[in-house]
């Protein structure tokens, strides 16, 4: 059985060295928002260290790599895209002010660093999923195949949908309320829950793959609780009068049928 303390420690070292590079680059730079690419990315380097450590070249492994590739790559680089098109993020300018204490070592601690511990716990089912369990590809993982993928294209799409509304002047101020945003208010975090649990139902089948569950279990607090519904949501309504009725009759996550 390879060492999984080692795997876990590897991969720790490497998403912190990343991080603390990205936060060294922060400094010229003045903007610490271009970590939300760099997120995405440091998946696709999580699934790399893991491999590279323990190369079993087995099937688990294989779509595991092959997903976290897509997915990444992806998002990496549209949020990439979206950073040098409309400039720093509100949510990172808004923590910058209010900052307590010298400003790059808050940063280092609450951005950097902090999205680096949630990002390591976060890729446990690529971590663990990777180790080829002995009976097989199962129906677990051809169930988390097909989920992963309805994330990765509900995510895509969603996106998409939003780039294109925002991209015309008129739509300014307005609420998106068509496409995939007429029967869930995040279709962009349902995509992303879809992928992280589809992950671990693949992960399950392997040796260690049950511990892995943290992973997904944190995901979704996250974007239920604290740095994504919740904390956008909040803003949306105090900016966008007509956002309140959007809620009213919009499902905020499970695609639904709009109310009324």
């Amino acid at each position: 059985m390879p060492d999984i303390a080692l795997l876990l420690g590897a991969n720790f070292a490497a998403v912190m060295i990343m991080m603390l590079t990205l936060w060294l680059a922060s400094i010229p730079l003045g903007d610490v928002s271009f970590i939300d690419s760099f997120w995405a990315f440091g998946f696709i380097l999580v699934g790399c260290v893991t491999s590279r450590l323990f190369p079993f070249g087995g099937l688990h492994q294989t779509v595991l790599l092959a997903l976290v590739g897509i997915w990444g790559l992806r998002l990496g680089l549209y949020l990439l895209w979206r950073w040098r098109r409309e400039g720093p993020d509100g949510r990172y300018l808004s923590m910058i002010k209010n900052a307590r204490g010298p400003l790059h070592l808050y940063t280092l601690k609450t951005v950097f660093l902090l999205q680096g511990i949630i990002m390591w716990v976060v890729s446990l089912p690529l971590q663990l999923g990777q180790f080829d369990a002995d009976t097989g590809f199962g129906i677990r993982a051809l169930a988390g195949v097909a989920l992963s993928t309805i994330g990765i294209v509900f995510e895509s799409l969603g996106d998409f949908q939003l780039a294109r509304f925002k991209a015309e002047p008129a739509n300014k101020g307005k609420v998106l309320d068509h496409g995939l945003w007429r029967y869930t208010r995040h279709p962009n975090y349902f995509g992303d829950l879809c992928f992280w649990w589809g992950c671990y139902l693949i992960a399950s089948e392997a040796p260690w793959g049950w511990a892995s569950v943290v992973g997904p279990i944190l995901m979704t607090f996250l974007l239920i609780k604290w740095s994504g519904i919740a904390l956008l949501e909040r803003r949306l309504t105090r900016s966008r009068p007509a956002y309140a009725d959007y809620v009213r009759r919009t499902s905020a996550l499970i695609p639904w049928p709009p109310r009324g």
